[in-house]
């Protein structure tokens, strides 16, 4: 399992994004490094974790349980043969492209350390937006990537460190519950009677996720085991 491609991005001015100023940096580009990644303060406060990454929306992005996004080549080469183009590293707007790791199977809560350094943790899987739809320009995207449930994931910083493409990636702590990206993302999206059950993965999951699952449990009530 290593980092196969560790990507930033710059401020853009783009037509197809809500940011008022709209400026995006969801073009992220591959870079060596090393980089600096550590917690970047809370949402609507924070950015992005790593240095030299732009977050222009902070209102829905960036922030400590966003500080960094990971999704998996493997991934990316499926949705290459779905939509018939080549997708570079960083096109979903990634900062960690994985090589070797099941990113959206990963558990919340789960501890990945990268490099020798620093220990990121995982948090939630990526909603799609508008902008992600207008970055790709492919119709009916936000749908598309929905349907599909493989989200990749957003991790929050253990421990802050430098981190460079090609660094190992090394699983350093499994929670005991089985909540899944996958399933924490399908639950907030397109099966909500699944929400009681992300309750297990306790704190690791961001507050607005803990908030939704438990307001769910107390207008529908828990389901019976």
């Amino acid at each position: 399992m290593k980092l196969l491609s560790l990507n930033l991005g710059r401020p853009k001015s783009v037509p197809y994004t809500d940011q008022p100023q709209g400026v995006t940096g969801i073009d992220k580009r591959p870079v060596d490094g090393p980089v600096r990644v550590a917690a970047p303060g809370p949402k609507g406060v924070g950015a992005s974790g790593l240095t030299g990454d732009a977050v222009c929306d902070t209102r829905h992005h960036g922030g400590d349980d966003q500080a960094v996004y990971a999704f998996a080549r493997e991934d990316l080469d499926v949705w290459e043969r779905e939509l018939g183009r080549t997708l570079a590293n960083g096109n979903f707007g990634e900062n960690l492209t994985t090589q070797g790791l099941d990113v959206s199977g990963a558990l919340i809560g789960e501890r990945w350390r990268v490099g020798d350094e620093a220990v990121l943790e995982v948090t939630c899987g990526r909603i799609p937006c508008r902008t992600f739809q207008g970055h790709l320009g492919e119709h009916g995207w936000v749908k598309r990537f929905t349907r599909e449930g493989a989200p990749g994931a957003y991790l929050r910083v253990i421990q802050p460190g430098e981190i460079r493409t090609g660094d190992p990636i090394e699983i350093v702590h499994r929670p005991g519950h089985d909540i899944t990206v996958s399933l924490q993302f399908r639950a907030v999206t397109t099966e909500r009677e699944l929400l009681p059950r992300i309750l297990a993965a306790g704190d690791a999951l961001p507050r607005e996720e803990r908030d939704l699952a438990r307001k769910y449990v107390e207008k529908y009530g828990a389901p019976s085991v």
